[in-house]
């Protein structure tokens, strides 16, 4: 599972999570990407669940990139824990998404096998999404 190293604190704020991506929202790397159509947290086991999902059925062909990291921690208090007593402690790392942002990309399979690994791959993510191609192909 994704996670960073060390970060500054240990718990943060949720923040918002609004608008449109002004960076990452291009193919950089490959020849294929899938882009978000919604705003999320991807957490990082949809993020393992969707990488494993379109490897498997790419058979290991080509090369991946994942675009997001699950830098932002969320917090949770126990079960049945009366209101108060300051915040949760960390349960699992998320990636804030935004409309437009890249989430995958790959290169050096085919079309339609890359646009069939993005479907697998889309069905594991909380965010709607849409098969980009780069012009040059």
């Amino acid at each position: 599972m994704l996670s960073p190293k060390k970060t500054k604190y240990r718990k943060t704020q949720r923040g918002r999570n609004r608008g449109k991506a002004n960076s990452n929202n291009t193919i950089v790397f490959g020849d294929f990407g899938l882009q978000s159509l919604s705003t999320d947290f991807i957490s990082s086991r949809q993020i393992e669940a969707a990488r494993r999902a379109f490897t498997r059925y790419i058979k290991r062909t080509g090369k991946v990139w994942i675009r997001i990291f699950p830098d932002k921690v969320v917090t949770k208090l126990p079960a049945e824990t009366r209101m108060g007593k300051g915040k949760g402690m960390p349960e699992y790392w998320v990636a804030p998404v935004k409309v437009g942002t890249m989430l995958f990309e790959i290169s050096g399979v085919d079309t339609d096998v890359a646009k069939e690994a993005f479907r697998l791959a889309s069905h594991k993510l909380p965010v709607k999404t849409k098969f980009i191609q780069r012009d040059s192909i």
